[in-house]
């Protein structure tokens, strides 16, 4: 299901979110935070356009986490910020470093010919032996369920595989924080359900490492520890997963009850 239909929720903003454990998450084992954040963009004719409004939220350390809401709401534009890709103009981010963004078109960072060299490409930033670098790259494609295509073309894959790749990459620089945006907005059923599984198997072998993921697709949800529901540039609902689907799908009956 694609979220299309504005709801409106009331659960509070949750400070403390329990774990798979059911323990709580403290203040110093959130991975993101974000205090009142706002961002605005100012037009040709110099009217201010606010896009995001006091946006809070905390994800845990460790955890996969989602961040969903109908289209137009700004959870792209948030996540940004998230990345340090936009500058916010009011509030304050707090993100555990090295973070990684993944793009929702893999062509757009996916670039080198074979799938070895386009995971090992960050790397010359770093001084490592030839073996690190390789054993790094191993590392990274295992986790995401591709090491037997290390020598593959880039080309011959498709598009859930290059996502995967493009995830690899993001996990070969040893990042703590995965920022993906809307990986599946242009991938089949299957390829969907492989990219996801990829993220949340990649959260399993590499415990210090969470992840956000931007998505429309409410169905997502049930791979998630938590989530994070935005409508109208704000933050409405943050929490367990299956508390904010049990929401938003009794707020869409709700709806659905009303314009028939």
């Amino acid at each position: 299901m694609i979220i299309r239909a504005p709801f409106r929720a009331s659960l509070p903003l949750q400070s403390n979110v329990p774990t798979r454990n059911n323990t709580v998450v403290g203040g110093d084992n959130f991975a993101i935070e974000s205090h009142s954040i706002s961002y605005s963009i100012k037009t040709e004719k110099g009217k201010v356009v606010p896009i995001l409004k006091d946006c809070s939220l905390k994800i845990p350390s460790g955890q996969f986490w989602m961040l969903l809401g109908p289209n137009g709401c700004g959870k792209s534009t948030l996540l940004k910020i998230l990345a340090g890709l936009l500058s916010p103009t009011d509030g304050r981010v707090h993100v555990r470093k090295p973070r990684s963004f993944v793009f929702q078109n893999p062509d757009h960072q996916v670039v080198m010919p074979t799938v070895e060299a386009d995971v090992a490409f960050g790397l010359g930033r770093f001084n490592l032996t030839n073996d690190e670098k390789k054993l790094r790259v191993a590392k990274a494609l295992t986790a995401v369920g591709m090491y037997d295509y290390l020598q593959r073309p880039v080309q011959t894959l498709s598009g859930g595989q290059k996502q995967r790749v493009a995830i690899a990459g993001a996990l070969v620089e040893e990042c703590k924080v995965l920022l993906l945006d809307e990986l599946t907005t242009f991938l089949d059923e299957s390829d969907q359900v492989g990219v996801i599984k990829a993220v949340k198997n990649t959260l399993s072998s590499c415990e210090d490492v969470s992840a956000l993921w931007v998505t429309h697709r409410l169905e997502e949800l049930e791979y998630a520890d938590g989530a994070v529901y935005m409508e109208d540039g704000r933050v409405v609902m943050h929490g367990e997963a299956s508390t904010i689907m049990d929401s938003i799908e009794a707020r869409k009956a709700s709806y659905n009850n009303t314009i028939y």
